[in-house]
């Protein structure tokens, strides 16, 4: 046991720098400094997320220059003729109905909220221990449209589907996470990093068996909680802070 702590403790430190940064897509919303605009790039950057980390970013920086460079505001004040802009934007599956709906999402939102932090930490409860009521009330709340398109779902998916949701996990990662290596955000106050889950990888998940951390076949929302459960016994205030260590020793990161 204190074995594999050292490990994941070593792995950490190495991976979680500012090195990191550069050709992770976590670069695309630290381009900004405004809270609003890290929160609109830090979403559309961690939805993107599947495939190589080099077209993840190219695509996420594609659609902040549809944005003029100025999220929120293109976000909050963009006509109908503007978000047409977007007609034309794909990354993998990820296409223009599913931009559109985001945009008027976002656009909806930012009109009536200061911060998405609100989203998601209103349904938390006294006495949670994970955000999984967070990410099952978000996902309400986003579709909660009649003109939601049904294929967007599946971008935004559910712990109710058993769903691992490693990307708006991901995405809460970076807002949450607070510490002094100057990679994650921690900008919300109002969601632990204590309630923080994995976001649970085919990178993440090779490791984590390798080591032992995860047992469960399925990967599915209940290796969600297996493996976060494991690595809250090394840290019970911060598990995320791992997710460095098992993607940096999956991928086989090499960092300035």
């Amino acid at each position: 046991m204190e074995a594999l702590r050292d490990l994941l403790e070593q792995a950490t430190q190495r991976y979680n720098t500012v090195a990191f940064i550069e050709g992770d897509p976590i670069s695309v919303p630290h381009r900004f400094e405004r809270l609003q605009d890290r929160e609109i790039a830090g979403f559309w950057a961690s939805t993107l997320a599947w495939g190589q980390r080099k077209a993840i970013i190219q695509s996420a920086l594609r659609a902040m220059a549809l944005m003029d460079w100025s999220p929120h505001a293109f976000v909050v004040g963009h006509s109908e003729v503007e978000r047409k802009r977007f007609a034309r934007f794909y990354h993998r599956t990820f296409q223009p109905t599913d931009a559109l709906y985001f945009l008027a999402f976002f656009q909806d939102y930012y009109r009536q909220h200061t911060s998405l932090e609100t989203a998601f930490a209103r349904h938390l409860q006294p006495g949670d221990t994970t955000v999984e009521r967070a990410l099952i009330g978000f996902h309400r709340d986003f579709f909660n449209h009649p003109w939601a398109p049904e294929r967007t779902r599946k971008h935004l998916p559910s712990p109710l589907r058993g769903s691992t949701c490693k990307r708006v996990n991901l995405f809460l990662r970076w807002m949450v996470r607070r510490d002094s290596a100057g990679v994650d955000f921690g900008v919300w106050q109002r969601i632990r990093p204590a309630q923080l889950l994995l976001p649970l990888d085919m990178h993440v998940e090779r490791v984590a068996r390798q080591l032992g951390l995860l047992h469960r076949q399925q990967t599915d929302w209940r290796a969600v909680l297996e493996l976060t459960d494991a690595l809250r016994v090394f840290d019970p205030e911060d598990p995320a802070k791992y997710d460095f260590a098992l993607f940096g020793l999956s991928a086989g990161l090499e960092l300035k």
